[in-house]
């Protein structure tokens, strides 16, 4: 919060606040139950997007701000090789609706509650706004000023020359006594409080409501951080956000429809994400989009980072199964001898130890081991879950399987999927053993399997969910 010392120069644009707000951070950020290759993209790219905006950023210009997010728990491998490199977890990301802080004007212009109505008039026209925060003499809030407030204190200092009753000397009198009031005398205390992640809609209703046009935002020490008014409100604001790793609005953040996506890169099948207008959208057949990523820095001749080749490195590694997945192509395995370069590590032992940093299978929860790296497909009128866990010691995790299957048909009840698969993959056999709950007709005949069988099936060299699983299911 600004003081008078501190707050915008004179000839500042008329609004209702101290400063106009800065432009929001445009969020990189992956799809829902976010694995690997989801995080470390949104994470590499942020960064390329930073160096390629202050790159580009004119004289005097402030750079756009990208900021990493998740919309969920971060799986192991991610915290693991993020903490070694030193980087910074990504915020989690509850929704990307619009809120009151993507409105509010920051920093509001504060005054002494114990100032005098002179002062707080010569501020008010000093900066060109209509509302100042009072403050406590610890600088907290105590409420608002505005123009209208000491308008009103004027006109009742002047109404008596209407009456005929008064000279103008007495006139003068009551005008220099009134703007020598305290702040405090006229402050409104009873004015709106909202928080500054509050949803933008619920705000206006609020506002709407309210008996004054204003509103503060305060955080939780009770300090004014943002002042929010119904012209404000009246502007509609859309968060920006790029898309890693998905282009499906059911796997997208909540609230996407009302965001403004300027940007998507992917890996999958393009789906149904919507734009108002053309958009950069980077959609390649590779391994993983954290390639895609790489091959961007080399593009646009970004220096890239031993940390962050890591955590490229990573990502490539444990969406190609260490390269052994058929979808990794030339492009993913000359990607990986980069990164490993630049990381300086070797790739494949790297890799193993991407897998292993994942922790045993003995006492992880069963809804982790199903849910981490799970997806929903539409198949025609009904709905299907696809999970897989990712292992070095599979004997672990069937040991479990009459508790994971109890799980999954519990998942299947509750959400109504017609059938619930999860493939346990073996990266060092180069197989998955299916697990299956639900109706298992379609899943047995695409496979020509029975996956009904205690102990499930048994699938050598299937490795991949997306070209090898969902791709033969969807097409069924």
């Amino acid at each position: 919060m600004k003081t008078a010392d501190e707050g915008a120069p004179p000839g500042a644009p008329c609004g209702e606040g101290a400063s106009m707000a800065t432009a929001a951070p445009i969020i990189v950020v992956g799809h829902k139950n976010p694995d690997n290759d989801s995080i470390c993209a949104a994470v590499g790219y942020a960064y390329l997007k930073n160096e390629l905006a202050r790159r580009e950023a004119r004289d005097g210009e402030a750079p756009a701000v990208y900021v990493p997010a998740r919309l969920g728990p971060l799986p192991p491998e991610s915290s693991w090789i993020l903490k070694e490199n030193g980087l910074p977890l990504p915020e989690v990301v509850g929704h990307v609706h619009a809120r009151v802080s993507d409105v509010m004007t920051p920093d509001p212009i504060s005054i002494a509650h114990d100032a005098t109505l002179l002062a707080a008039g010569r501020l008010l026209r000093q900066h060109n706004v209509r509302a100042l925060v009072v403050t406590n003499d610890d600088g907290t809030y105590r409420g608002l000023i505005t123009t209208r407030m000491i308008a009103e204190r004027y006109i009742a200092a002047t109404d008596v020359l209407e009456e005929g009753g008064a000279n103008e000397m007495a006139v003068a009198g009551d005008l220099i006594a009134s703007l020598g009031q305290k702040v405090s005398d006229i402050t409104e205390t009873d004015v709106l409080e909202l928080d500054k992640d509050g949803l933008l809609k619920e705000a206006v209703e609020d506002l709407m409501a309210s008996a004054l046009r204003e509103a503060v935002v305060l955080d939780d020490d009770g300090f004014a951080i943002g002042i929010v008014t119904r012209s404000d409100v009246a502007v509609h604001p859309r968060r920006k956000v790029v898309l890693v790793d998905h282009n499906e609005t059911r796997q997208a953040a909540n609230g996407i429809e009302e965001a403004e996506v300027v940007e998507i890169v992917d890996h999958h099948r393009i789906a149904d994400v919507m734009t108002a207008n053309p958009i950069k959208f980077l959609n390649l057949p590779v391994g993983s989009t954290a390639t895609i990523v790489a091959m961007e820095f080399r593009r646009h001749c970004v220096e890239m980072p031993p940390a962050i080749a890591s955590v490229l490195l990573s990502a490539v590694m444990t969406d190609t199964v260490i390269l052994k997945s058929p979808t990794a192509t030339y492009v993913d395995h000359e990607i990986v001898d980069f990164l490993a370069d630049v990381a300086g590590v070797d790739p494949t032992a790297f890799g193993l130890a991407v897998f292993r940093c994942r922790g045993g299978e003995d006492n992880m929860p069963v809804a982790k081991l199903v849910g981490a790296d799970s997806k929903e497909f539409q198949l025609g009128d009904s709905t299907v879950l696809i999970a897989q866990h990712e292992t070095v010691d599979l004997p672990a995790v069937m040991k479990r399987e009459d508790e994971i299957r109890a799980y999954m048909r519990r998942l299947r009840e509750d959400r109504g999927y017609e059938f619930v698969l999860l493939m346990v993959t073996d990266i060092l056999a180069e197989g998955s053993q299916f697990l299956c709950e639900g109706n298992l007709r379609t899943v047995n005949r695409v496979f020509n399997i029975d996956c009904s069988a205690e102990g499930g099936t048994w699938m050598p060299g299937v490795l991949s969910r997306k070209k090898q699983v969902a791709a033969k299911i969807l097409g069924a």
